[in-house]
């Protein structure tokens, strides 16, 4: 069986992270994914304090394994959703979309485990100092919100940068990512867009039946005019996003309105055509739902094999 020290370092089984999918992981994935053996976070997204209270509470009925919850930092509600993750002793939290450094020392001062996802070896540097647990080096494979390099590139260099533990995201859904991860130099994974098909995954059925039906050409990255790159499923929406986004007759800000609330109406409503299908580019590998414990299992029973059997190539 796989253990690395993160294992140790957050109370889990399994050194996996369910990536903290905005509209997608509420208390019921993240529960599933802890009780599998990882763990599991609940995405604060956009939500005010008393909807990410609510979602911690049922978490709690559901699982007493350790969870997190993941915290976007452009979020409005970013200051009271910091606070309330310390009043309700979550022990972990993941960060992304900014900088967490104004919240390290309260955080740190709590007993909370602060693991945030970094797109480069300077931020990586950065939260280091400001006393991260761990990091996630998040490849430009992610679905999502993404940075400039590859998992590949970015993993080796990010481990070599910092001399606390990293962890690997982006383009990993099966064994083989994990144990491509460990050889990087990670100590564990996050995982997203193989857990958008768990049976626990309260997504729109209009999304897993993108996820699965996906290939390997099927995603676009959009956003990069305004500063936030977003990764997702080709459709209409994403499309037309790109069309306009090279067109300077449109501003910034009609851009920016265009894209509000498209992620919402994938997640929740499942319109297929206004709707923002955030996705990584391993999707096509994503081929049928599963309990997410099964997925966990799965994974590391692969990465297990490929490194046992990895001798065979060293003459």
């Amino acid at each position: 069986m796989i253990k690395t020290p993160l294992c140790e370092l957050l109370g889990i089984e399994y050194p996996i992270l369910q990536g903290g999918m905005a509209w997608i992981a509420d208390a019921e994935l993240a529960a599933a994914v802890s009780n599998g053996g990882g763990l599991g976070l609940i995405s604060a997204m956009n939500a005010n304090a008393d909807w990410l209270k609510d979602q911690i509470h049922k978490a709690k009925a559901l699982t007493d394994k350790p969870f997190g919850v993941n915290i976007m930092l452009m979020s409005p509600y970013a200051d009271e959703v910091a606070r309330l993750v310390i009043d309700e002793k979550v022990p972990v939290v993941t960060t992304g979309a900014g900088n967490p450094s104004p919240y390290m020392e309260a955080w740190n001062s709590a007993g909370v485990k602060v693991i945030p996802a970094v797109p480069s070896t300077a931020m990586a540097k950065r939260v280091e100092r400001s006393g991260a647990l761990a990091v996630i080096a998040e490849g430009c494979e992610s679905g999502g919100h993404i940075g400039e390099l590859t998992t590949m590139t970015l993993v080796p260099q990010v481990c070599d940068a910092v001399n606390i533990p990293v962890l690997a995201a982006g383009g990993i859904a099966d064994g083989r990512g994990i144990a491509a991860a460990l050889m990087l130099g990670a100590v564990g994974v996050q995982v997203g867009t193989r857990f958008l098909v768990a049976k626990e995954c309260g997504v729109h059925p209009n999304y897993k039946h993108k996820i699965l039906n996906a290939k390997d050409i099927d995603t676009i990255t959009t956003g990069k005019r305004i500063g936030h790159p977003v990764r997702a499923l080709k459709n209409s929406f994403t499309r037309e996003f790109f069309k306009k986004e090279y067109n300077s007759e449109v501003s910034d800000k009609e851009l920016e309105a265009f894209g509000a609330g498209a992620l919402r109406l994938a997640a929740v409503e499942g319109d297929e055509k206004k709707g923002c299908f955030m996705a990584g580019q391993i999707a096509a590998l994503v081929k049928k739902e599963q309990p997410a414990a099964e997925i966990i299992r799965e994974m590391f029973g692969e990465a297990e094999t490929l490194l046992k059997g990895a001798g065979k190539w060293v003459k």
